[in-house]
Order: structure tokens, then C-alpha cells, then sequence
């Protein structure tokens, strides 16, 4: 697994890129208060946040395939919250709005991860502020996500070499058996850490 994995384009010299973390970070957040928080069906306003977001992106001169696989992940998230929509009085128009409410809102952020590094993210969230443990806990989560993914990718090669299967129903037992596999470890691994921390005078504050 590369380390770069996540932030892999956070330090290009891009005018995107060369803004300082906290405005970016700030403008963000209230590009993404004011498109949800709007009433409505304000398609001029969409419209604009969506070319808004195609010029910044443009501009950061990040592969395009890399922002769209992004958001193709996160999409099924945008997806599920605009289905329950559905169930209501014009639940159409309800879905269609909140589904582009959530896309364009979760390319705000994807955008603004994909142009600054996590460690200038933490850095302005805590001269806001910020409580410390939530940060601390977003610091824990970016630096043990890529020993999670190393592991994954070790658990699930070692499991395909001891069990060749080309079955798709084996295949989908396999990844589910390594899924809760890794949580076992994770929690285990969570308990060790958080023992050792305490160990050296962490506090929760």
C-alpha cells in the first residue's frame, strides 16, 4: 500500500494548493452550511456551486480520475440519505434535490482533502479551537488507516493463497470473514495503543 494513498496530489503548487489550510478549510464548511442549508429547490445556486467547484478543480491540476473515483466512493453515502426521500409527499423532487445537495457537498470536502495535507487540516482545526480529543482522534484515524489497509491487503493475500476458490459466493465469504477479522485486530491494536499512550502520561482532555 503507498503511502500516499489518500492525500497523494495535497502538495502540488497549484494556486488551489498554495492557500493557506484554515480560509480554505472555513470556506469550505460554509460552502457546504450554505447548499444544505438552503431551501428549496435553488438549481441557479447548485448550478453555480457546481461550476464553482469544476473551476477550482481545474485549477488544482489533480488528475480528474482521481477526484471522480473519489467521489464514486462516497457516492452510495449521498445516495442513501436521499433515498429516504423517497417516502415522502413529491418524495421524487425531494431525492433529486437532496441527492445533488449531498454530491456537491461531499465534492466540497473531497476537493478540499485532495488539495491540503491532513496534517495542515488538523493544524488549522486546532488553532479554532477545535476540542482536543476530536482532533486527536482524527490524527489517530489518518496515521493507523494505512497499517489497517497494510494489514487488510496481508490477511487477504494470505487467505487467496491458502484457498483458491474462483466462486464469486467463496469470494464474498472471504472478504467478509477477513472484514471481521480486521475488526478484532483493530480493536485489539486500539486497546495496546491506547495502553501504551496512557502509559507515557496521555490524558484525555
Amino acid at each position: 500500500m503507498k503511502p500516499d494513498f489518500i492525500d497523494r496530489y495535497s502538495r502540488l503548487a497549484s494556486p488551489v494548493h498554495q492557500l493557506a489550510a484554515g480560509p480554505k478549510l472555513l470556506a469550505g464548511l460554509a460552502l457546504v452550511l450554505l447548499v444544505a442549508l438552503w431551501p428549496g429547490a435553488p438549481w441557479r445556486l447548485l448550478g453555480a456551486v457546481a461550476a464553482l467547484l469544476l473551476a477550482l478543480a481545474l485549477l488544482s491540476r489533480i488528475p480528474p480520475r482521481f477526484l471522480l473515483r473519489r467521489l464514486l466512493i462516497a457516492g452510495p453515502f449521498a445516495l442513501g440519505v436521499a433515498v429516504l426521500a423517497v417516502l415522502q409527499p413529491g418524495g421524487l423532487q425531494i431525492f433529486i434535490v437532496m441527492l445533488a445537495k449531498s454530491t456537491l457537498c461531499l465534492a466540497a470536502m473531497i476537493l478540499l482533502t485532495a488539495t491540503t495535507p491532513f496534517t495542515d487540516l488538523l493544524a488549522a482545526l486546532r488553532r479554532a479551537r477545535v476540542p482536543g480529543v476530536f482532533v486527536t482522534t482524527l490524527a489517530l484515524l489518518y496515521r493507523y488507516l494505512f497499517v489497517l489497509a497494510d494489514e487488510t491487503l496481508r490477511m487477504r493475500r494470505a487467505r487467496m493463497s491458502r484457498s483458491f476458490m474462483p466462486a464469486r459466493a467463496h469470494h464474498w465469504r472471504s472478504l467478509a470473514t477477513v472484514a471481521g477479522q480486521l475488526f478484532l485486530r483493530a480493536h485489539d491494536r486500539a486497546g495496546r495503543i491506547f495502553a501504551a499512550m496512557s502509559a507515557r502520561g496521555w490524558e484525555e482532555r
